[in-house]
């Protein structure tokens, strides 16, 4: 669906790992042609930068340096999904000055028309943003997904290191002091633990449409008079 050039609209898409939110937003993203920012993989790339280069994550000169030279392919990497670098990105998220860098970087990509942005407090970055999802589902299910996608490019990996990994990911995002992962306010909650991908899709779908006829009235598609 493309939608009219007087359209704005920023959509934010939260959630703990494996609930939903990365699925959702490339959905969104296709379907009504908003630029997908993956907060989580600027995390991770700064994590595997100064895992490859050696470097602490209290060297600011070149966490400024290699934060101002991300780039969408950068962020492609397969190496990015390794163990060390899920494990380590947990650790570096909690640092705030880290947290303050990148955030110019979402903040100048949310000011883009069209955008939709997925991560672990991107409703509490962006309050005013047009919609803000916020996706939970169990434990279990979460890893099971998480798991099947990492076995993509890891095909030595285990149930229970994912498990183990998502639950000590999420306990160290919601009890960290800085920007803390947590149900935004005005947040659409969405549980993904008994839908499917199309039910889920249907309902986001629903909620972009109702609030864009509430904004722009009937005639919000490219085409419509």
């Amino acid at each position: 669906m493309k939608l009219k050039n007087s359209v704005r609209l920023l959509v934010v898409c939260d959630s703990g790992a494996g609930a939903g939110k990365t699925t959702a937003a490339k959905y969104l993203s296709k379907k009504y042609g908003l630029t997908l920012l993956t907060s989580g993989l600027l995390y991770r790339y700064v994590a595997y930068k100064l895992i490859y280069n050696k470097k602490k994550n209290s060297d600011y000169y070149f966490l400024k340096k290699i934060i101002q030279s991300i780039r969408p392919k950068l962020l492609k990497n397969s190496k990015l999904y390794s163990s060390e670098v899920t494990n380590f990105t947990s650790e570096i998220a909690k640092v705030k000055k880290i947290r303050r860098m990148l955030r110019n970087y979402q903040k100048k990509f949310a000011s883009k028309r069209l955008s939709v942005l997925e991560g672990r407090d991107m409703g509490i970055l962006f309050p005013n943003a047009d919609i803000k999802f916020f996706f939970k589902c169990s434990l279990k299910i979460a890893a099971k997904r998480r798991f099947k996608e990492f076995r993509k490019t890891n095909k030595k990996i285990t149930f229970q290191e994912v498990h183990k990994s998502i639950k000590l990911r999420n306990h160290v995002d919601s009890t960290r002091k800085f920007s803390p992962l947590r149900i935004p306010k005005g947040a659409v909650i969405v549980d993904t633990t008994k839908i499917n991908k199309k039910q889920m899709f249907a309902r986001i779908s629903k909620v972009i449409e109702d609030k864009l006829f509430i904004k722009y009235g009937r005639n919000y598609k490219a085409g419509q008079k």
